[in-house]
């Protein structure tokens, strides 16, 4: 366990979870509004043309199930505040662990140094940004719960996996959560706090019939409270451990080629994340590094398709009220009717393309800077059933639980592992499949969906995104979809 900086920071304090003023945060920290103008103005002080402070207290928790008992916990503490100046298209960054007036100022003056004016920057007055409800709001903050108080919910959700199938022969759970308290303040005058709130459940299910042994797995993840372990979760959780893991029982390699391939809503969306997603995000367009930089306003796929970045579902995993440049959370349309309309942008990105930003500018704690990244990014349902859509297929793969993949932001081709799925036959669902890789190119495959379900659904499952070092939260999703022509790598 990582000790706590030596400062007056205590995590029940005079904060409510979620329903704190920022000058309850500014108290929290241990920094006043003058503090913070002046860490702001040395920042500025060798000319740059913004700054900003992100100031972080993070705890999490994890307990571990393994044989039907908790045998294993952890927890971790991390706090401290980041600098960020811009120069132009240059940012300068620094970061201390902890809120000493001169070490921030210290921090400030390194981050300047990517200024060369001579003229000092500005400073606008402070004024609190507010959201007039947070999109999510705790009822039982786990700052408030004992690791006494979460055991009985990991015993139950082993009790009720081996309950469901004789084959379970082993179950590991595992309980996490996390709380972060973020004070953001910028040149501009923004000012803000935000309470964020995260909870993952996740179980491995390994069964055993007549000599054969396979895995499963399955996970829920959500920004909000104790509130998120009740009955009819762990049940959920349970049903899907044992329904993955008892499908891959009798399925078989099928022999591979270019063929249609259904994609089941809901984790499919990870295909969307990957091979499509990141080429939306702005910075890679704005170094042309993307194959989607010259294809704003222009049709990239059939008109029924309609792909969206959103940080404003209640209790996402991907939501936020602000992101982490003091840029309200929102609603995206990345593509409108086939038609590519806008990329995800940080300030930088917004500042270059002449735009506002739109609220996708994360990091994954204040040593970083932020970047443009997906929150919860989705396709939206379309006009037909996914009934129909496999009847129409002859001969195809129909795949539902992707892993891990590798994708070229660039060229946008990707390979992705399918742990299971189905043939179809004459328009039917026929004999299981396991253990293939999905090959093609994003763009190619965007352009090669021919028909959406109405459908669409979120997987809520423990998604984490890299980039460049940092990894944040994120949702994934979409309908079922027909790709016309995807290579299967089978027998």
């Amino acid at each position: 366990m990582k000790e706590q900086p030596s400062i007056d920071v205590n995590p029940m304090g005079n904060i409510k979870a979620g329903k704190a003023t920022v000058a309850e945060a500014l108290d929290y920290f241990g920094v006043t509004e003058t503090l913070l103008r002046k860490v702001l103005a040395a920042a500025l002080e060798q000319g740059g043309d913004y700054a900003d402070l992100f100031f972080e207290h993070t705890y999490s928790n994890r307990i571990i199930l393994m044989d039907g008992k908790v045998n294993r916990c952890a927890s971790n503490i991390d706090f401290g505040v980041g600098v960020r100046v811009l120069y132009g298209e240059q940012s300068g960054y620094a970061y201390v662990e902890g809120v000493e007036p001169e070490e921030m100022l210290k921090a400030a003056r390194m981050a300047a140094r990517i200024a060369s004016s001579g003229q000092p920057g500005q400073v606008a007055p402070l004024r609190e940004m507010a959201l007039p409800k947070s999109r999510y709001a705790v009822l039982s903050p786990w700052e408030e719960v004992s690791i006494k108080a979460k055991i009985p919910f990991l015993e139950e959700l082993n009790h009720r996996i081996f309950s469901l199938d004789p084959r379970v022969i082993q179950v590991d759970g595992s309980l996490a959560d996390t709380t972060t308290h973020i004070l953001f303040c910028n040149s501009e005058g923004v000012l803000y706090y935000d309470y964020r709130p995260m909870a993952e459940l996740s179980a491995n299910c390994v069964m055993q019939h007549e000599g054969v042994v396979e895995r499963g797995y399955a996970s829920e993840a959500f920004r909000m409270g104790f509130e998120m372990l009740t009955q009819e979760r762990l049940e959920a959780l349970a049903h899907e451990a044992v329904r993955q893991t008892k499908q891959l029982f009798g399925a078989t390699k099928p022999k591979g080629g270019e063929m249609p391939v259904v994609m089941g809503a809901g984790s499919s969306g990870i295909l969307l994340h990957e091979a499509i997603g990141h080429a939306f995000e702005a910075d890679f367009n704005r170094k042309r590094t993307s194959i989607f930089c010259d294809q704003l306003g222009k049709k990239i796929c059939h008109e029924s398709i309609n792909v969206v970045d959103d940080g404003t579902i209640p209790f996402n995993r991907g939501a936020v009220n602000f992101d982490d440049e003091g840029v309200e959370g929102q609603k995206t349309y990345l593509v409108t009717n086939g038609v590519l309309t806008s990329y995800m942008h940080d300030r930088i990105s917004a500042r270059c393309y002449g735009i506002a930003p739109t609220g996708n500018g994360r990091r994954d704690s204040f040593r970083s800077m932020p970047i443009p990244r997906m929150r919860a990014t989705y396709m939206e349902s379309g006009q037909c059933t996914e009934e129909e859509i496999i009847a129409s297929v002859k001969q195809g793969i129909y795949v539902d639980n992707f892993t891990n993949g590798q994708v070229q932001i660039g060229a946008g081709d990707f390979t992705f592992f399918v742990k299971s799925g189905y043939m179809i036959e004459n328009g039917r669902l026929t004999q299981p499949v396991k253990n293939i890789n999905i090959i093609g190119n994003g763009p190619q495959a965007l352009a090669d969906i021919t028909l959406v379900a109405n459908n669409s659904k979120n997987d809520n499952s423990v998604w984490a995104c890299g980039k460049e070092g940092q990894t944040c939260p994120v949702t994934c999703g979409m309908p079922s979809v027909l790709v016309s022509r995807l290579t299967v790598g089978g027998e």
